[in-house]
């Protein structure tokens, strides 16, 4: 790929607010895998147990440890709903009692009626005081009673009752686990094999038997140059994603472009997304990535690192464009460590940690034969020189909307930003490193209000319509390589952070399309 020298967009409009040098993404990526970010419930700072490196299934290498998704399906506990235990009715007839000796009778109490079925005497209502007749005729003890037939007709009425409100529990929990089911089933499965209409979308398996046999969607174009992407289910501990589910995405991402990048290489996501390619035999490269964390003493970068090169030796290097070690890594540690300069002092000390991991990663690649191209991705504005001289490429994030500017000014930003943050800054260095937008788009919608506009404009999907109308077909024209963040939205993110940070996707998490129409020119 040839590194970008340029200003991407000749005529951008000069007279747009561009705040080149305060440009700070400071809300958590939405990407995040790992560390403080992730959704591991081990502390950020302990060691993830390592990866198995040695079994294969069906010929891909999958993850047996403590997070492999067979672990976790195993230690779970399946909900169980909670019986109530009814105890029959009962009643006792006074019919037959003898009067009392005491000259009292029995108050008319109505036909309440206990928990248990049988006629109730309310203990704040005292009996009426009478005297019983003297002379012939039925003692007055026995005037007020209900008729037998009426207490049996409650206690039927009861029971029906019962009976009825036990079947709409049963119905009722029947409807939602099989709901639940039904949703599942869409986002993971645990065939290799597909078939029908890809949940939603336009794009339908022929061949339940082959995943390269598929209809395409005519709503898509092979218009972005690329996209970001990470697997539903890529996450420590869970591990949820699956194979099938994978080859669904890749059939309607290779619709759309013919490059993707991932973040990390947990939960056995490398070897899937190669997997996943192999199966659809489409034309496809994907940018591996290595997520490494800075206070965990390297454990997840080396888990990782093991994982990518088991899948490298499974699957060759024909469909891999490189592997970048760290997302965001400097910002990470420059913000961690009370500093905002990502090549001062606390910088260049966070520089040594990641260098370290990017040339054992050469070394890894060197020891099994393969020579592709080492990289790096972080914040747009925190690039850390000495990292950029160790790499054979960077990729920015480079995020209109985190800059506060308008849905109608965003191109035009995205690329001033990125060529005169980015790509002269990497032009400067002796290595000249090939430069990405690792990541730009708009959201669609917020989790709350308060995070619903950036300012002057709103999350949306009109706004990321105006996005895609006025930066993608532009890019492609000027020769700009970027990965447009992201494909489909990620419930965890929502969940974990709130505000934006679930809603990148083009499409929806059931791989629906949003309300936008996918611009209509021909990448790179």
């Amino acid at each position: 790929m040839q590194a970008y020298r340029d200003n991407p967009f000749e005529h951008a409009n000069e007279s747009r607010p561009s705040d080149l040098q305060d440009y700070y993404d400071t809300v958590p990526a939405p990407h995040r895998l790992s560390g403080n970010y992730s959704t591991s419930s081990l502390p950020a700072g302990a060691s993830h147990p390592a990866q198995n490196t040695g079994d294969f299934q069906g010929g891909i290498p999958l993850a047996t440890g403590p997070f492999s998704s067979s672990h976790s399906a195993a230690a779970s506990t399946p909900y169980q709903a909670r019986r109530s235990s009814n105890q029959p009715f009962t009643a006792e007839s006074t019919d037959n009692l003898p009067a009392p000796a005491g000259g009292y009778r029995m108050a008319d109490y109505g036909n309440t009626m206990s928990r248990d079925g049988s006629n109730a005497m309310s203990s704040a209502t005292e009996p009426k005081i009478e005297t019983y007749g003297s002379r012939g005729g039925s003692s007055t003890w026995m005037e007020p009673k209900a008729p037998k037939s009426n207490r049996r007709k409650w206690i039927v009425m009861s029971i029906c009752l019962a009976i009825a409100g036990i079947i709409i529990i049963v119905v009722t929990v029947a409807v939602v686990v099989s709901n639940n089911h039904k949703k599942n089933s869409t986002l993971s499965t645990t065939s290799s094999s597909t078939s029908g209409t890809n949940s939603g979308s336009g794009t339908a398996q022929t061949n339940p038997h082959d995943p390269s046999s598929f209809t395409k969607d005519p709503n898509l174009h092979q218009s972005f140059y690329g996209i970001a992407y990470t697997p539903v289910g890529s996450q420590l501990p869970d591990c949820g994603n699956s194979l099938e589910a994978v080859i669904k995405d890749i059939q309607i991402m290779s619709q759309l472009t013919k490059r993707i990048r991932l973040y990390g290489a947990d939960c056995n996501q490398s070897a899937l997304v190669l997997e996943a390619i192999k199966q659809t035999k489409v034309d496809m490269t994907v940018w591996l990535g290595n997520y490494p964390i800075a206070t965990d003493n390297n454990a997840a970068y080396q888990r990782q690192r093991d994982v990518i090169k088991q899948a490298i030796q499974t699957y060759g290097t024909d469909h891999v464009g490189g592997v970048t070690v760290g997302n965001e890594f400097m910002l990470n540690y420059v913000n961690a460590n009370g500093a905002t300069d990502a090549n001062g002092a606390i910088g260049n000390t966070g520089a040594q940690i990641l260098i370290a991991d990017i040339q054992d990663t050469r070394q890894m690649l060197s020891s099994i034969g393969v020579s592709i191209p080492i990289g790096n991705a972080d914040a747009g504005s925190y690039f850390n020189n000495q990292v950029l001289q160790a790499v054979d490429y960077g990729m920015a994030n480079v995020h209109p909307w985190f800059a506060n500017v308008s849905a109608q000014e965003s191109a035009g930003w995205t690329a001033d930003f990125f060529a005169q943050q980015d790509v002269a800054v990497a032009n400067g260095l002796s290595n000249k490193p090939t430069m990405y937008i690792a990541e730009t788009g708009w959201p669609t919608k917020s989790s709350d209000t308060g995070n619903a506009n950036n300012g002057p404009s709103t999350a949306s999907e009109a706004n990321l319509q105006i996005f895609m109308d006025t930066f993608v077909c532009q890019a492609n024209k000027n020769g700009t390589g970027y990965f447009f963040f992201e494909f489909c939205d990620e419930d965890w993110k929502d969940k974990q952070f709130g505000g934006v940070e679930g809603w990148w996707g083009l499409f929806n998490q059931n791989r629906t399309l949003k309300n936008v129409v996918i611009p209509n020119c021909q990448s790179p």
